[in-house]
């Protein structure tokens, strides 16, 4: 064994600004982010995929990026926390955490609300939860409730204690929609 560490040359599309990095092919997509790209509202939480800290959306959908190595990105879209606001106003999402309290120290914050973004996409094109096993009959889909909204969104965890106003602040954006 020699010590080399093979490296790809990957372009990766974060918050619609793209990025040509050389990147050790173990290196984990947060590791990316943050340390490589200076993204740090992506937080290291359990760094074993099992608090939701450091989720982002990829390509739409939510993943744990402590688990997804960076390699496994390389052309997809990447949206942090930071790429949620446009034009210097809140998403409604985040708008809603803040005027809700949806947050207390706010180091799950940001894996929270890509989560919910991602979350309420996914009802929206009618997938399945543990509460309910089929929405995709139904045009539109059912609306959420309090169940469905911490089913969906359980893989995050708050250490603080703030899911109610977590589930206030998605039910109310998933509303307003």
């Amino acid at each position: 064994m020699t010590g080399d560490t093979a490296t790809s040359q990957i372009v990766l599309r974060v918050n619609e600004v793209t990025h040509s990095l050389p990147l050790d092919n173990r290196r984990t997509l947060l590791d990316a982010l943050r340390e490589d790209l200076g993204l740090t509202g992506t937080k290291k939480g359990c760094d074993h995929g099992q608090c939701g800290a450091c989720t982002v959306l990829m390509d739409g959908r939510r993943v744990v990026s402590c688990l997804t190595l960076a390699v496994a990105a390389d052309g997809a879209e990447v949206t942090t926390v930071e790429g949620l606001a446009a034009a210097g106003e809140l998403a409604p999402i985040q708008e809603a955490f803040v005027r809700l309290d949806g947050f207390q120290c706010g180091f799950c914050t940001p894996g929270q609300i890509c989560s919910a973004v991602g979350m309420l996409a996914e009802h929206r094109a009618g997938w399945p939860s543990a509460v309910t096993a089929d929405v995709s009959a139904l045009d539109p889909p059912p609306r959420l409730d309090a169940a469905e909204v911490r089913e969906r969104m359980s893989g995050n965890l708050c250490r603080c204690g703030a899911h109610p106003s977590i589930v206030r602040a998605v039910l109310e954006t998933a509303a307003a929609r």
